[in-house]
Parts: structure tokens; C-alpha cells; sequence
């Protein structure tokens, strides 16, 4: 399992998320989150400060996608890292 943190501070909206992981998509105030039905995703937990979403498999192996829109995130508001299931 892995999950990713988006820090809502820092985002400004750019989506280059967007373009590298189909989960990534746009909420009501035009920043990035994680779509809570998107295949793998175990579940979403929002706040006024970070998005922080829990997914099933390995992020550096089989969900590189979610580190590729970790690393085009110009303002670096998206961590990805490895939890214990």
C-alpha cells in the first residue's frame, strides 16, 4: 500500500498532476484531490490543509504514475511514500 499527501497550501492549480495519473482530478475550488472511486484507491481523507489518500499495490512499481505527478508538481505540494497495509 501507498499513499499520497497533497499539501492544498502549496498546490496552485497547474495539473500537471492531472496529465500523469488519471486519479488526480480537480475539486470544487480548483485544486488538485484524489477521485474516491478511482480504481485502487482504498480512501480519501480531506481537510482545509492536505489531501492525504491510501492505495492498494506499490507505488514505485506498479502505480508510477503517482510518483511522475509527485515530480511534475512545479510547487512540490504532492508526496508519495510506502505504508504498512
Amino acid at each position: 500500500m501507498f499513499e499520497i499527501a497533497i499539501d492544498r497550501d502549496a498546490c496552485d492549480g497547474i495539473f500537471a498532476c492531472l496529465a500523469r495519473d488519471g486519479r488526480f482530478v480537480e475539486d470544487d475550488d480548483g485544486l488538485a484531490t484524489i477521485d474516491p472511486d478511482a480504481a485502487g484507491v482504498v480512501s480519501v481523507e480531506r481537510t482545509d490543509e492536505r489531501v492525504v489518500a491510501l492505495l492498494e499495490g506499490d507505488a514505485e512499481a506498479d502505480d508510477d504514475d503517482a510518483t511522475l505527478a509527485a515530480r511534475a508538481c512545479p510547487p512540490g505540494a504532492i508526496s508519495v511514500r510506502e505504508v504498512d497495509a
